[in-house]
């Protein structure tokens, strides 16, 4: 399969939903402007805490906050590698200060991933 996948799992205060989700368009158009295919942030539904492990957990979920799930699709890992170099460097987003961010980046995870299984309806 011809592309690569970053995704990301994040916690958001509900009450600064509407914060992330400006931060998150503003993300996404530096992203496509550098060369990602697709942005997608996508705001917990039908999240369930599991009995081992799950979206709440993996986050300490705390009882105010909301689980993020997003992911950026790009050509290859080359594109991907090249696209988050230029884009950690626009001024749009790096002299963000971690501590103004409208969610806790120490509880986010992340990972690049190579697809095995790609199916779209006909």
């Amino acid at each position: 399969m011809a592309f690569y996948v970053d995704g990301f799992v994040l916690p958001v205060p509900r009450d600064k939903v509407d914060d992330y989700k400006k931060l998150a368009r503003m993300a996404g158009k530096i992203w496509l402007e550098y060369g990602a295919l697709e942005y997608h942030e996508c705001l917990a539904d039908d999240v369930q805490p599991g009995k081992v492990t799950s979206f709440p957990q993996a986050v300490k979920l705390k009882q105010d906050e909301v689980v993020v799930f997003s992911w950026i699709v790009y050509k290859s890992r080359r594109q991907r590698d090249k696209i988050n170099a230029q884009v950690m460097k626009d001024p749009r987003l790096a002299g963000m200060d971690p501590k103004s961010l409208p969610f806790d980046g120490k509880r986010m995870f992340w990972g690049g991933f190579k697809p095995i299984v790609s199916m779209t309806a006909e």
